[in-house]
């Protein structure tokens, strides 16, 4: 089977990158910009001086100035962002929910069918068109690109808060955030059964199916992939589903799609998941017609990113937000609600 790429990507760590460099023994006093640049493949000395500004160069765990001078045997450790890639990004007038604003940084509520960027199958409807079209149509010139820096993605269907920034050195800050973990996120999700504990962690290294290359799967010895680790709790019960709350201390592809069939509990109706069938309840005509005028409500995976907290890349000081359910996810969360208080009632009469 070829390699079919997926375009729905939520993961946040192929938008910058990470190395390590442990000096040499013999090392004589050297610039860390100029040292770099022979040790790193693809960089300018520009990226890696703006790196250093943001604070993304630590030598033995400390952030160092471009001038600093190695020393033999020094932790040096580095983040900085990818160049975008080679794709044309045209404007292009899509509605946007623009929860905050300012001169560094822009915080979209993306509705679900939104693809985030370009990419294969996906070259223009994206959130980035629609960014670079409403930037021109209000004088941002500011704005670096035109179309704004990516800091991490959720996926085509998956609704809620997704933050971008207009320059690129906000982006160098931010991409640091995520990659220490200090980024708050919180999503909800309604997934199949009746999940055993009231709260947990799912940990298991994610990457791509070895049986279907369109989709992530779990490898709980980590013999592939990369490290994933999501917490969640228990929000409510319907019996035959659960609706959850998830903080991710990772990003990668379909991290909470993924993690929740490994456990045995894919999201409600997450086709390339499986969660389109009827995996809990029972046999009866009526319930299966339940099921399916759910699936109706919310033709997509029941998923929302609800949260984001971080500090701002400028001012330093610290930002949280939070999106309501989508208007999908609210009704199809009162279905259950009614579907269980109707059976409650029936075996109470009974």
């Amino acid at each position: 089977m070829s390699e079919e790429p997926i375009t729905d990507t939520s993961e946040d760590y192929d938008l910058y990158e990470h190395h390590n460099v442990v000096v040499d023994p013999g090392q004589s006093p050297t610039r860390i910009d100029k040292f770099l640049l022979g040790k790193i493949i693809n960089v300018s000395r520009n990226k890696i001086q703006q790196a250093a500004t943001a604070g993304n160069i630590l030598v033995n765990k400390k952030p160092v100035k471009s001038n600093y001078k190695v020393r033999p045997n020094d932790e040096i450790s580095v983040v900085m962002t990818y160049p975008p890639r080679d794709v044309e990004i045209l404007p292009e007038e899509i509605p946007l929910v623009i929860v905050y604003e300012d001169d560094d940084v822009i915080l979209i509520n993306k509705q679900a069918g939104l693809v985030v960027h370009p990419g294969h199958a996906n070259y223009t409807g994206t959130l980035l068109n629609g960014l670079m079209h409403y930037f021109a149509s209000t004088g941002q010139t500011n704005v670096e690109n035109g179309f704004g820096y990516m800091v991490h993605r959720i996926d085509k269907d998956t609704t809620g808060l997704l933050l971008v920034t207009k320059n690129e050195m906000a982006q160098t800050k931010l991409a640091k955030q995520f990659f220490d973990h200090t980024v708050e996120r919180a999503y909800e999700a309604l997934v199949w059964g009746d999940i055993e504990s009231e709260e947990g962690v799912i940990e298991g290294h994610i990457g791509r199916s070895l049986k279907d290359r369109r989709v992530m799967t779990v490898f709980p010895d980590g013999e592939y992939g990369k490290e994933a680790i999501s917490h969640y709790k228990v929000l409510e019960r319907y019996g035959y589903v659960t609706r959850v709350e998830c903080r991710l201390e990772t990003g990668r592809t379909h991290q909470i799609r993924a993690h929740f069939t490994f456990l045995g509990h894919p999201l409600f109706n997450d086709e390339r998941y499986g969660g389109n069938k009827v995996l809990k309840g029972t046999t009866f005509t009526k319930y299966k017609q339940f099921v399916q005028n759910c699936f109706k409500v919310i033709p997509r995976q029941s998923l929302h990113a609800r949260s984001l907290g971080f500090i701002h890349p400028t001012s330093g000081k610290s930002m949280f937000f939070e999106s309501e359910l989508p208007t999908d996810m609210r009704e199809v969360l009162e279905k259950w609600d009614g579907y269980v208080s109707h059976r409650a009632l029936d075996y109470n009469e009974d």
